[in-house]
């Protein structure tokens, strides 16, 4: 038997959404695993909206599998949705990885879609996030934030949230004005273009950063997450293949 056969296929799970550019930057994203890592079979699943759904992409596996959120802190499509859809895959033998983040790979990402946008040193940062009732989801987002800050020299980087939670973007940008910054850009922690970015996007008073979409380190994480939850080390990629991917 081949180790391309015994080896877990990778599996991207995206929320999913009725805006047509986030499925072509997930499929984008998925390109960039699949050219990152030769041989590692790779598939999509959405949680809503958007084929495959999920279900129907596990339905078609056999195998081992590994499951990926797309997803950036510990909420509840990572504690509840997933879950429950593995539970009627009861043929695979497939694991959940941990979230996104927090983690470094995310904060260089981000940092990068920042500088891309025209950042300039020293400006207060809104990290906007999709945003969660569940406080453990709040606190990875609070993390990642203080992540991006050591990246930027120490400024201010606030965590705002589209939904569910507060602050939202316009309130956090109020709070950095209140402590008088007035050259305030914000962080796009999304995958892909959708409602939720579009929404934050409106909101920023400057430069705001893309979605994370393709970036390298953001495939680099998954590929680093994929390992963690097999229980092996993460293989290193040469940077010139990460820019030529850029």
């Amino acid at each position: 038997m081949s180790a391309a056969s015994t080896t877990p296929t990778l599996v991207a799970v995206a929320h999913g959404s009725p805006d047509p550019r986030a499925r072509q930057s997930v499929l984008t994203l998925i390109r960039l695993l699949r050219a990152l890592r030769p041989g590692l079979r790779v598939e999509l699943g959405h949680l809503e909206t958007d084929e495959p759904l999920l279900a129907d992409t596990l339905a078609r596996l056999r195998g081992g599998a590994v499951l990926v959120p797309l997803l950036f802190s510990r909420g509840f499509h990572v504690k509840h949705d997933i879950p429950s859809v593995l539970a009627g895959a009861g043929h695979l033998n497939a694991v959940t990885a941990g979230c996104l983040g927090p983690h470094p790979l995310l904060a260089e990402a981000l940092h990068s879609r920042l500088v891309e946008a025209g950042y300039r040193r020293g400006r207060a940062v809104v990290l906007a996030a999709a945003g969660s009732l569940d406080p453990e989801s709040a606190a990875g987002t609070e993390y990642t934030a203080s992540m991006l800050s050591a990246r930027l020299g120490g400024v201010p980087v606030l965590p705002a949230y589209a939904s569910a939670a507060r602050p939202t973007v316009p309130e956090a940008i109020a709070e950095l004005r209140g402590r008088g910054h007035r050259e305030i850009a914000v962080a796009s922690c999304f995958t892909a273009p959708g409602l939720f970015a579009t929404r934050c996007a409106e909101a920023a008073p400057g430069v705001v950063a893309a979605p994370l979409g393709s970036h390298p380190a953001l495939a680099r994480l998954l590929l680093h997450r994929y390992d963690q939850a097999r229980g092996v080390r993460s293989e290193p990629y040469p940077r010139a293949v990460l820019a030529a991917s850029a």
